[in-house]
């Protein structure tokens, strides 16, 4: 196969299929575009190992204030963003649930305290319990923690849930629009192609894919997390400084004699290490919270170790549980832990004419899943030609080198 095959021609082409592409590629189709996902194994990523906290209040971090209007946004968008794909055979698993965030001995209570004051200056709702009173809620939390907190506003989602359905979603868009070309491509991009081919500032036209044939595309979204920066045919000059966060995510299955064993998500503070407990509706809990920048992709027996042990101080019911799964998937950082989303300029690091057809979305970290409601906003709002200047500060060539070239300049 050569690269002057083309398998689709679209108005969209999404590179990757994480909870963000596809949310990205959902919204696009529901404009009525035509779209094409590129992704040798959606949903397997960052995607297959989240616990899909919903959690713009407690998820809360020093010196991380500017992402918290963005996570607000995306969780106040979240519920006219899964009705749609809610029938009554299948779910997104986005439910309701309070969260409620416990400190284990005196340092905790005083690091939670703090936070709590931070939180309390940006007009959030955390409201102090006594123990007992956190214990009347959720009976099976232990009986000698230091603090608990009540945060209303934070929910969950079931990432593997929801991007089954989004991908289910895509589907039958496709059916019922009658679109002519495979919606799925199970492929890797390896390439941007541009209109000018000597120029990666000029107008990106579409995709090669591994096999040597290609994509056309009105616009190009990359979405495909830490590969991003691995993409051939990236504008001169453009930096995106990802970095590989791993987590170790845990599966148990609660026994029907200790269901329910949580009705509210727990996030506590065990001596200082974070530890989080997402009850799910099909009997399961995951546990996870671990965090480490190692290069090693493999579960860490000192990690599973750590979790187990933690969320037994916050629930001692844990150690009864049955382990069904560990899992670890490396997360895309960035310098400030904020997402690359938007447009590039033709000059990075210079601002002006931002290269037509072409769109990042990645660096989403441990709120993947939390910012897709606004991240396929945002980009439904750039292809539509508008703009909203909220998020100019999470644009992708911000840590850019200023730098121009020839054709930038005369264009």
């Amino acid at each position: 196969m050569t690269e002057s095959h083309v398998l689709a021609d679209v108005d969209v082409a999404v590179i990757g299929a994480g909870i963000i592409g596809l949310g990205i590629a959902w919204t696009a189709a529901q404009s009525g575009r035509t779209v094409a996902v590129i992704d040798p194994a959606p949903a397997s990523g960052a995607t297959y190992a989240a616990a899909g906290m919903l959690a713009p209040v407690s998820e809360l971090h020093y010196q991380e204030e500017d992402l918290l209007e963005l996570t607000l946004a995306s969780a106040a968008l979240y519920p006219a963003f899964v009705k749609p794909l809610e029938t009554s055979e299948a779910s997104t698993g986005y439910r309701l649930t309070r969260t409620i965030t416990v400190g284990a001995d005196a340092a905790d209570r005083q690091a939670l305290a703090d936070l709590r004051e931070v939180q309390l200056r940006h007009g959030l709702l955390v409201q102090p319990l006594t123990i007992r009173e956190a214990r009347s809620m959720e009976p099976l939390l232990g009986p000698q923690l230091s603090s608990a907190f009540n945060v209303e506003q934070d929910h969950q989602a079931d990432p593997r849930l929801l991007a089954g359905r989004l991908e289910s979603a895509i589907a039958v868009t496709a059916r019922n629009d009658k679109w002519t070309h495979n919606h799925s491509i199970r492929q890797n991009a390896v390439r941007l192609v541009h209109e000018n081919h000597s120029d990666t500032t000029s107008r990106v036209t579409g995709v090669t894919l591994a096999d040597g044939s290609s994509v056309n595309a009105g616009e190009v979204i990359v979405a495909n997390g830490l590969a991003a920066s691995q993409l051939d045919g990236l504008p001169a000059g453009l930096k995106l400084p990802l970095r590989s966060v791993y987590g170790d995510i845990l599966r148990l299955r609660i026994p029907e004699r200790l269901q329910p064993l949580l009705t509210a998500t727990i996030r506590g503070l065990v001596r200082g290490l974070p530890v989080y407990l997402v009850p799910r509706s099909d009997g399961t809990l995951v546990i996870g919270a671990t965090s480490r920048e190692d290069g090693s992709a493999a579960v860490s027996a000192g990690g599973v170790h750590q979790l187990l042990r933690d969320a037994q101080v916050l629930v001692p019911a844990v150690a009864e549980l049955e382990l069904i799964e560990t899992t670890a998937r490396a997360r895309p950082g960035t310098p400030d832990n904020a997402p690359l989303l938007g447009r590039v300029s033709r000059a990075p690091g210079l601002g002006g004419r931002d290269i037509a057809g072409l769109i990042i979305a990645t660096g989403f970290f441990r709120h993947g899943v939390l910012l897709t409601p606004i991240a396929a906003q945002l980009c439904r709002q750039l292809i539509d030609g508008t703009t909203d200047a909220r998020w100019s500060r999470f644009r992708p060539d911000r840590f850019s080198r200023p730098t121009i070239s020839k054709e930038a300049q005369i264009g």
